[in-house]
């Protein structure tokens, strides 16, 4: 007849709880931590001032700019462009 000990069950039956109520703590706090913490707030001191923009438009009276030419005008082309099937080999 086999001799079973009842401490011995109880034991790894609380050793088992045990591990089971730290193992769902730390997960508890990792969510806590992570998913459920408030957004750090931002001091009025961090937020910055858009610069002021300014454009100068004497630039543009200059007499560099006055002699420059439009590129001539391309035509379109008139011949056969290309084969009917591109993918076909010669």
């Amino acid at each position: 007849m086999v001799t079973t000990f009842p401490k011995e069950k109880k034991s790894k039956y609380y050793l088992i709880l045990l591990l089971v109520i730290i193992f769902l703590l730390v997960i508890f706090f990792v969510v806590w931590r992570i998913f459920l913490a408030k957004p750090a707030t931002v001091s009025p001191s961090i937020v910055l001032k858009r610069p002021e923009i300014k454009i100068n438009f004497e630039t543009l009276k200059s007499p560099i700019l006055k002699e420059l030419q439009p590129f001539e005008e391309i035509k379109p082309f008139e011949e056969d462009v290309g084969r009917e099937n591109p993918f076909l080999p010669y």
